[in-house]
């Protein structure tokens, strides 16, 4: 499954301004319920209690927060650079300025795994990650993310 896929031109934000990990998880709530047509309470939830299991902070400034909620039918990404690094609990202990989230439904099994594999591995791309970051307009990120998988190197 490609990401253009599951992202959108709404679910990519540039320059997101939050302080800490809660309201960067509030924040990426508001903006998939925009999208997903969930209540961003439900989605917020789900991500503070997949959290509690373990930091989905992984290393390198990147965090990719995920969890699966009954009311969706499909996959969807969503994709923040960040004004201000947060701390987010990550392995490596330093601050995120990248954040994947990835919703999928309640009987997601396989392709949630694989696609989350996926985005681990790309984001997990130096070259990437450089250019995510120099990007300050959100269409120069979702063309990144979205471009043929072979560019990534993932």
């Amino acid at each position: 499954m490609e990401l253009a896929e599951i992202l959108s031109r709404e679910s990519v934000v540039a320059g997101l301004g939050a302080n800490s990990k809660k309201q960067l998880l509030q924040s990426m709530s508001e903006l998939a319920s925009k999208v997903t047509g969930v209540s961003a309470r439900d989605i917020f939830a789900t991500l503070k209690e997949r959290e509690r299991l373990g930091a989905t902070g992984v290393g390198r400034g990147i965090a990719i927060p995920h969890g699966k909620l009954a009311e969706l039918g499909r996959l969807y990404g969503f994709f923040a650079s960040l004004e201000t690094p947060v701390a987010f609990d990550a392995v490596d202990e330093e601050p995120v300025d990248l954040v994947f989230l990835l919703l999928g439904p309640g009987s997601a099994g396989a392709d949630y795994l694989k696609v989350l594999a996926r985005i681990s591995r790309m984001l997990g791309a130096g070259d990437l990650t450089r250019k995510l970051r120099a990007c300050e307009e959100s269409a120069a990120l979702f063309a990144l993310l979205t471009e043929p998988a072979a560019s990534h190197a993932a």
